[in-house]
């Protein structure tokens, strides 16, 4: 294979961790102890060795992985689609058949993984050698291909032709099962990286990117910028937190556990669901201003305090509580800056001059109190006024909403005499449905490999069980003497 550039920056592509995965699987298929056993298998009239039958994969993987049926065919089939295991008798159909259908194991050369590129020359020469085999019989996407490579590359077409023709003297001394095999693998590894039209084609990850990150930059010289923006670069990456797996799991678990009863799929939703019965009394309970809420719903404007400010009736009753202790103009503040970003931005200029005015303005009327860094971002920022000027001032607030407020907001009258007022909407009766979103109690599957092993453990258990011999000995000599005593 002509190889061009030592890299093209495929290790860098999204699947790469996905591709390690599969690799570390074939590696283990393979493996002469715990793999699958290859065998010499007849073809047609051909015998074709170290190959495989697509149940045996399959069986393979289920033992392996402990899944279903239907995730390791899926798994079989990204086996062959990815060109890691080829087909023998139907070389164009890239799937997996669970039957005594016959695969090889595709050379690690090939694996797409592999730091050099499919070549324009390469597939060239294959169809140039193909076109010799059969006589000018090619596919229809291969003839497009074939003129369009003659016309791309015509100033090196007679080292094409000149190859394919010396690697068709080659195949044609090799043994007949060897060359059968080779041209297989030869027809999978082209399927796989010069897809035919209305095939999926697996290795698409989009358009070329700009820069190579293992582009061959020695010839290339840098400059003081190139240096200074990779010292950036390398700072803010030093900079990045980064916490343990285990800590982010125990994170997401902990969330889930939280917001679980409020999930109104997974535990339903009361009175009733609204799109099985027809009620909207669900609506009216949960209006963005409802008079009284639901006891749910202001239990959880005590999770976090993006939770309260993001509904509209838990912004309300905050701004009760901040009046009372005469910082009500924070939260009108945090309002104001986002109908600013998010509201009519032909007004942009007009609504940023007004808040400036009324929030940040020497003497303004609603003065808020942010620091000097911050104010002066802000002025600076409103020369040039756009809807995300206020951001600084705005995060300035609203953590200092969050630190101070919010704490002695969950444990004041206000929350407590609305959360003792909310209300507990009950269950109502509605009729039958198949609906699957209903409010019942759901219980999670066990896992496979769990009921195989409490299968084996309650086998286990039973056949280490002890036997009573005596109470055995007891019975066989009540029968005996039952049966010596004479018949009266």
């Amino acid at each position: 294979m002509t190889v061009t550039r030592l890299d093209q920056g495929q290790r860098y592509r999204p699947r790469m961790a996905f591709l390690k995965k599969i690799e570390a699987l074939m590696m283990e298929m393979q493996n002469p102890d715990t793999g699958i056993k290859t065998q010499t298998q007849r073809v047609m009239i051909t015998n074709i060795p170290h190959a495989v039958a697509g149940n045996d994969i399959l069986q393979w993987i289920l033992q392996r992985l402990q899944i279903t049926d239907e995730e390791a065919l899926h798994l079989g089939d990204l086996f062959v689609k990815y060109g890691y295991i080829y087909p023998l008798q139907e070389p164009k159909n890239l799937t997996l058949k669970t039957d005594g259908s016959l695969y090889r194991f595709q050379t690690p050369y090939f694996w797409p993984t592999q730091s050099w590129p499919a070549d324009d020359t390469d597939y060239a020469i294959y169809l140039a050698k193909k076109n010799i085999k059969r006589k000018g019989i090619l596919e229809e996407y291969e003839k497009e291909h074939y003129n369009m490579l003659n016309k791309k590359i015509n100033y090196k077409w007679d080292f094409v032709i000149m190859q394919a023709k010396e690697q068709y003297k080659a195949g044609k001394e090799r043994k007949k099962a060897d060359r059968y095999a080779l041209d297989c693998q030869e027809r999978a590894y082209w399927l796989v990286n010069r897809t035919p039209p209305g095939m999926l084609d697996v290795l698409e990850y989009g358009l070329d990117r700009a820069t190579d990150p293992n582009e061959n930059k020695v010839n290339q010289k840098k400059t003081m910028d190139v240096y200074r923006r990779e010292i950036m670069y390398y700072q803010q990456a030093i900079m990045k937190s980064r916490v343990k797996s285990s800590v982010s799991l125990g994170g997401l678990v902990k969330y889930s556990e939280q917001f679980l009863s409020n999930d109104p799929i997974l535990s339903g939703c009361l009175p009733s669901n609204p799109w099985v019965t027809d009620d909207p009394e669900f609506w009216d309970l949960n209006a963005k201003l409802v008079e009284v809420p639901t006891r749910m719903r202001v239990e959880r404007w005590a999770f976090n305090f993006s939770e309260l400010i993001r509904d509209p009736k838990g912004r309300q009753n905050f701004q009760l509580f901040l009046k009372k202790e005469f910082s009500g103009e924070n939260l009108s503040f945090w309002e104001a800056c986002e109908d600013l970003k998010y509201g009519d931005q032909s007004k942009v200029k007009e609504k940023a001059e007004e808040i400036y005015k009324l929030f940040l303005a020497p003497g303004a009327r609603r003065w808020i109190n942010i620091d000097g860094t911050t104010m002066g971002i802000t002025v600076k920022g409103l020369k040039h006024p756009h809807r995300y000027v206020l951001d600084a001032a705005q995060t300035h607030i609203y953590m200092l909403m969050k630190k101070d407020s919010y704490g002695r907001y969950l444990k004041s009258p206000i929350y407590k005499e609305m959360l003792a007022k909310a209300v507990v909407p009950q269950e109502t009766v509605k009729k039958s449905s198949n609906f699957p979103f209903g409010r019942r109690q759901l219980r999670s599957s066990p896992s496979p490999v769990i009921l195989r092993q409490q299968e084996e453990e309650a086998k286990a258990k039973e056949a280490a069980t002890t036997v009573d011999i005596t109470q055995v000995m007891s019975k066989l000599d009540r029968r005996s003497q039952l049966k010596q005593e004479p018949p009266k």
